[in-house]
This record gives C-alpha cells, structure tokens and sequence, in this order.
C-alpha cells in the first residue's frame, strides 16, 4: 500500500527578513520528511523572496479577499499548518482549514516587558530555533546549515556597478523605521572614512539621502539605493567584501550568504532575537545601558526622548576600524 504523501502549509506573510528567517523550517522540512509536499502562504509582494527556493513545491498569496485565499487553500487538504506569523488572519484561516496546526511563540508579553519596564525576561533563543520548534512533533531537527537565500535571476557585477567598485563593502542604509537607521550625517562620516569601494543599498525610499551621502561622502561612494530590484540587491550582498548594516531584511539576506556583518541596532536589541544567525563573522555595535533602549519592538518614526543617542552614540571609530580591517 503506498504511503500517503504529506502536505504541509507554512505561513508567513512578511516581511523580508521574517521570511528569510523561516527557510531553515522550508529546507528541514523537506530534506526530511520523505515524499513532503511544502506549501508556503505569504503576500505577493514578497513573492521574489520564495519563487526561486526549491525547497517549496506551491507558492499561495493572501488576496484581498481572504475568503477567498481560505477557499483555495481548503483544496489542497493540508495535513499540517505551521503558523510562523501567528496573528488574527492565520488564525481565522486555520480554524477555517480545520486540519492540525503549530505556531510559533511570538513571546510578545515578554517583549513588552523589555520595551515598557526593562526587565528582560527573554529567552536566550534565535526566532529561528522558535521557528524551529514548531516541527519538532514530525521529527524535524535543526540542520545548522544556516538560512537560505535563493536568487531569481543571473547576474554580473560589471552590467549593475560601476568599473571602480567591483570590489567593495556593501552599506545598507535602509530600514522599515527612521529609529532603527542612523542619521545622515552619521552614515556620511561612517562612508566617509572607509578606506575601500562603498555601494549604498537600500530602496527607492533611500534614494535621496543615498544621494546625499555618495554626494558628500567621496567618488568611493556609490549609491545604489533605488535603483536595483530586490534580487539583484541580494547579488550585491552575496558579492561583497563585507555588509555593514542595520536592523534590517538584507542583513538576513547577508546571513543567508555567509557574509561578514557588521550590525548597527538602535531602538531595537539583539535580544528579541534576531541578530545575524549562525554567520561566524559578525560584529554588533548597539549602545548598551541606555535606560530608554528599546523603546519598541518595532520603531519609530523619530526618538520619542529627542536625544536618538542609541545611533548618536554609537562607536562609529571602532565601525571604521573593523570594516577597514
């Protein structure tokens, strides 16, 4: 008698990083369980992070109408969910999908314990060991091959950068929140006194003040912000010398691609847990004893105190010093 196939839905919805943080559970799962057929949910716009990942045999997108995504979904007759976002949709659609679900801990009281009262009572535990822990019951263990990024499409340096910055440190000057990034003038002194090829990374929403800090910085800053597709920013990571980054889902990306990192962390701290994982070259400068840091588990879109002194006071010397190493 043949052995019914397994069909295991994970969801989440976002955003980048997040979903870069669960393709270990993807890759355990299927290298794994023998014969598993491995769906994933998300939104479309993220659908460049997945499609490429041969690991996922059916990528599903959240519609508008998520009657609608539930009626689709309920064709597949999964056997399991494993609920990696965990919020009010996930759980509407499984107790629609009516099958066996996991979900991951968000441990979001003990979050806001740290951010309100500064009592840390976190596990010392990676989001990626919690996602892990949600297939545990199917006999899946960790791999410690790290996270996975596959890219789309191919590509050649020489066609997206300049002849003078082929060999370089990548800066990603981006993030979701104006408190997790440091200030222009900071990113300018940063760039300004890195003795290699600089190429600013980050989004159309970066652009301008890419341009800002290329324009002051000097001729070996060369701002990319805007003008590359996510995929091909992940090239440019994989391509590095070193990525210098904040809080932020090319870091995880940079992870993925086993690249040395140098973190920037302002309102937020490695210990909600997500701090560059399992990459043997990583150096993280944050302000620590700060009395208001953090002050949220997301950000901000300025320093609720004024000061901003958890990216004022960074060490930027000691930055210098270890990307110019």
């Amino acid at each position: 008698m043949e052995n019914k196939k397994v069909k295991i839905l994970i969801i989440r919805f976002s955003s980048i990083g997040d979903i870069v943080l669960t393709s270990p559970v993807i890759r355990c799962l299927k290298e794994q369980i023998e014969g598993v057929e491995v769906h994933y949910l998300t939104k479309k716009s993220f659908e460049q992070v997945l499609s490429a990942n041969p690991n996922i045999d059916k990528l599903h997108f959240l519609e508008n109408s998520l009657n609608d995504s539930i009626s689709e979904l309920k064709k597949e007759n999964f056997d399991h969910i494993i609920d990696l976002h965990h919020n009010l949709r996930t759980l509407i659609i499984k107790t629609r999908l009516a099958t066996h679900s996991k979900s991951f801990d968000k441990l979001n009281w003990q979050k806001w314990l740290l951010v309100n009262f500064k009592k840390n009572v976190l596990p010392k535990i990676h989001i990626v060991d919690r996602y892990l822990k949600t297939v545990e019951f199917l006999g899946v263990n960790n791999d410690n091959k790290g996270l996975d990024y596959y890219l789309n499409g191919n590509y050649e340096l020489e066609t997206l950068l300049p002849s003078s910055h082929l060999k370089y440190i990548a800066v990603v000057i981006g993030a979701q929140h104006a408190t997790k990034r440091l200030p222009v003038e900071r990113l300018i002194e940063l760039c300004s006194n890195i003795n290699h090829p600089v190429v600013l990374l980050g989004g159309p929403e970066d652009a301008e003040r890419g341009e800002i800090i290329s324009n002051t910085a000097g001729k070996h800053v060369y701002n990319g912000c805007g003008k590359f597709k996510l995929d091909q920013s992940a090239f440019l990571i994989k391509m590095s010398e070193k990525v210098i980054s904040h809080d932020t889902g090319l870091m995880h990306i940079a992870a993925a691609f086993k690249k040395p990192i140098l973190s920037i962390w302002g309102n937020t701290v490695p210990e909600f847990g997500m701090y560059p994982y399992q990459v043997d070259e990583s150096r993280i400068f944050e302000v620590s004893g700060l009395n208001c840091r953090p002050c949220s588990k997301i950000g901000h879109n300025t320093c609720p105190k004024g000061h901003f002194k958890c990216m004022n006071s960074i060490n930027l010397s000691e930055l210098i010093k270890v990307a110019n190493a």
